[in-house]
């Protein structure tokens, strides 16, 4: 079968959900909607495995793996177990950690610090075994619409040979690139939120044993200007990385690097950085940890779609938006927003209902979550301390830990708001509900 589209006659193939990108978010979508019959075809540019930051899962995910049948391939991994997350101050002060079983004694409160590369893979090949038909080095050049209505995307192989894909509903799971958001002009950028992340691994750094073996450990700068993550892997290797204002890290910086020497730039950054971090320069220092991989930096990367969804398309994953990882709530927005797709596309085929509305009833709801998830993060940022809030309200220790378990979407953990807006008034802090 043949079609002519702008000019151009090629080959046409025919599905009922076309998927593009193959992260976790289009995983995701893909193989929920299979497991309910549907002909889903997804196109991911790139090759398995590939490199991708945002490497900590926190619980919440437990529940759309679950839905996935990932739990057994997670179980049989050699991912580090991660039970608890742990804080430390500018003045190198460590919390006490949070065991997430002590708040929720479920197997949920256990989680995993993964590799991407090999997480990702294992998520596309699962989305394979619930009957996706994958293509990978395979780029999704132009979605095609008519009359305003998706109706497919075309595509080009590693050959430079182009067909159509011709489907009832385009995902645009394709991560921060997001086709259709930039199409469309959709982009939002954090007013509040203008960080960039700087890191790179480290194998023999030295990690606590036993169930504090796979912490993940945050730890502020000096004068809070910024903080580090530091996250134990498999195979010796610790991710550590810093994150602050883009400017803050980039602008006005007394290096003897040039700046077109990127790796040399962001090396003498990063260790400006470990210098103003007692926890983290103490950590590298003490079993002569030795760096095993390059710097990497992203930038600017807290931003939202104004719209979900039109007329025989909807955005998945960071595709719609993306979150400040401080409490490494990327992967488990890319897990729920995906299987919230997945649900409005599967009720709408069943219905015939591929409308705007239909395929982005989920938005508001999950806003909630990451607008709850968001004013979590604008706090730390501001300095507002939540050993002393805890300190004050024991009572509600437990929904704080439930916003950094990842239990975004349950109105009980609104309950923090008032005390912690009433706290942030005698610092002299504005209110959090008006930031951005």
């Amino acid at each position: 079968m043949t079609a002519i589209t702008n000019g151009s006659t090629l080959p046409v193939t025919e599905t009922d959900v076309v998927v593009i990108g193959g992260g976790p978010a289009g995983a995701t979508v893909s193989t929920l909607i299979a497991q309910k019959g549907h002909k889903v075809t997804l196109f991911e540019r790139e090759t398995f495995p590939r490199y991708h930051i945002g490497e900590s899962l926190i619980p919440e995910t437990f529940w759309v793996l679950e839905r996935l049948n990932m739990l057994p391939k997670l179980r049989g991994s050699h991912f580090v177990k991660k039970y608890s997350v742990q804080f430390v101050n500018q003045r190198g002060k460590l919390s006490e950690p949070f065991y997430f079983v002590e708040h929720k004694p479920h197997e949920s409160s256990q989680t995993w610090q993964i590799l991407r590369s090999e997480f990702d893979t294992i998520m596309l090949n699962n989305a394979r075994e619930h009957g996706v038909e994958v293509h990978e080095a395979t780029r999704v050049m132009d979605v095609l619409f008519e009359n305003d209505r998706a109706v497919g995307v075309r595509v080009r192989n590693e050959a430079g040979d182009e067909r159509e894909a011709r489907a009832k509903v385009v995902v645009d799971a394709s991560g921060q690139g997001s086709m259709l958001m930039d199409r469309f002009g959709l982009r939002e950028w954090d007013p509040v939120l203008k960080k960039a992340a700087l890191w790179t691994y480290w194998k023999g750094a030295p990690r606590d044993t036993d169930r504090n073996e796979g912490a993940t450990i945050v730890l502020q700068t000096k004068d809070k200007a910024g903080w580090f993550w530091y996250i134990p892997q498999h195979d010796d290797v610790t991710s550590v990385g810093v994150v602050a204002g883009v400017d803050y890290l980039f602008k006005n910086r007394d290096t003897k690097a040039a700046r077109n020497d990127v790796q040399a730039f962001w090396e003498e950054v990063y260790f400006q950085e470990v210098d103003r971090c007692p926890g983290v320069k103490e950590r590298l220092e003490a079993t002569g940890a030795i760096r095993c991989d390059g710097f990497h930096v992203q930038k600017e990367y807290s931003y939202r779609s104004k719209e979900a969804s039109g007329d025989g398309w909807v955005l998945c994953g960071d595709a719609y938006g993306f979150l400040d990882p401080l409490y490494s709530s990327g992967v488990l927005l890319a897990l729920k927003s995906g299987s919230l797709v997945a649900d409005s596309i599967n009720e709408g085929l069943e219905t015939g209902d591929l409308s705007a509305a239909q395929l982005g009833r989920w938005r508001d709801d999950f806003n909630l979550g990451m607008d709850r998830m968001r004013r979590l993060v604008c706090a730390y940022y501001e300095g507002f301390s939540f050993g002393r809030f805890v300190s004050r309200h024991p009572d509600l220790k437990g929904y704080v830990t439930d916003l950094l378990i990842g239990d975004l979407w349950d109105d009980k953990v609104d309950a923090v708001w008032e005390p912690i807006e009433e706290m942030r008034a005698e610092m002299g802090l504005p209110p959090l509900a008006t930031v951005g």
